[in-house]
């Protein structure tokens, strides 16, 4: 439709069909009420217009008309609701099966990098049917993942993580905006979304291999230390991270947190903030001595650490723990 009405972007993504729905069906029940009131106004203003002779009568109020044009709008807006909602946990809810990806905004360019380690600034490649997760954060200031094609927009903020995911169903160039003022050259932040056939992304992926970036965060967790607290064979001064991840966290206030990313984020920058039930608040900052990139890589060597793999050094027997049991953790 849109090369011949060219209305809105192109449709490339398995949302934009169900947004696209929801917006003519805004659009049409808008037009279709404005022209109920106009055509209503019309009618009524030449009916009872100012004819001579002609004198007012009192008209007494029909509570059942004054009911009726209440409740049905009511129920007709809250349809928009329900729909609206309804994409929007759809939006807001990754599918387990998603590949991760990490995108660090900054004045004036994206920076990506894809779990298997390929890097990229201002294009993001994928491919076509499968679900995609981006795990984003600014180092400055406000900036939004906007992807027209695709539906979707996401803010990107500083010193947390927020999260957007989709899949992309038909292979092609889509271009990457930000939607957020962030400053004199906004308008030239923008990139591609790269959307190429599983066989042509293998090869892609291929072409550039590099370290796992659970890889480098198990380098960086070796070189800053954290395994002399964080071990895997006894108890330490600082918790057993294996199987923390996304699950219930006992704090020492006696609140219960869950340790998704920026949970294990704010634990390495500020070891403070949350302190874990049974252990001391020993830990140091690491704000200003890691950058964002190797904040993401340690992060998603926390995440891989939920799975233990038979062979991994030090993480041989230890027990997966209940989804529902709290764990003790805090990052260093």
């Amino acid at each position: 439709m849109s090369k011949f009405l060219p209305l809105w972007p192109d449709s490339a993504s398995t949302m934009s069909g169900q947004v696209d729905a929801l917006y003519i069906y805004l659009l049409l029940v808008a037009g279709i009420m404005t022209a109920l009131i106009f055509i209503s106004v019309t009618v009524l203003a030449i009916k009872y217009r100012r004819v001579a002779g002609r004198e007012a009568t009192q008209i007494e109020g029909s509570t059942i008309l004054e009911i009726g044009w209440s409740i049905i709008p009511f129920f007709v807006m809250l349809t928009f609701f329900i729909w609206g909602a309804v994409i929007y946990f759809k939006e807001r809810t990754p599918p387990a099966d998603s590949t991760e990806v990490y995108v660090v905004a900054k004045q004036w360019m994206w920076k990506i990098e894809h779990m298997e380690g390929q890097r990229e600034i201002n294009e993001l490649h994928v491919p076509v049917g499968q679900n995609v997760k981006l795990i984003m954060t600014s180092q400055d200031v406000i900036h939004s993942f906007f992807v027209p094609a695709f539906r979707i927009k996401q803010d990107v903020l500083p010193g947390r993580y927020t999260t957007l995911w989709f899949k992309a169903t038909v292979p092609g160039r889509y271009h990457l905006f930000c939607a957020e003022y962030c400053g004199t050259m906004h308008s030239g932040m923008g990139g591609d979304i790269v959307v190429m056939e599983p066989q042509d992304y293998a090869q892609w992926m291929a072409g550039g291999a590099t370290a796992p970036l659970q890889e480098t965060g198990k380098e960086l967790f070796a070189q800053l230390g954290c395994a002399t607290c964080h071990r895997f064979d006894v108890q330490g001064r600082g918790p057993n991270l294996t199987a923390i991840y996304n699950k219930p966290v006992l704090l020492e206030d006696g609140r219960t947190v869950i340790a998704d990313e920026n949970y294990v984020r704010e634990s390495i920058l500020n070891p403070t903030a949350k302190i874990v039930s049974g252990f001391k608040p020993v830990m140091p900052t690491f704000q200003g001595i890691v950058t964002d990139e190797q904040l993401n890589a340690l992060v998603a060597y926390v995440k891989s650490l939920a799975q233990p793999t038979p062979g991994s050094a030090g993480l041989q027997n230890q027990p997966a723990a209940s989804p529902d049991q709290p764990q003790n953790m805090q990052v260093q």
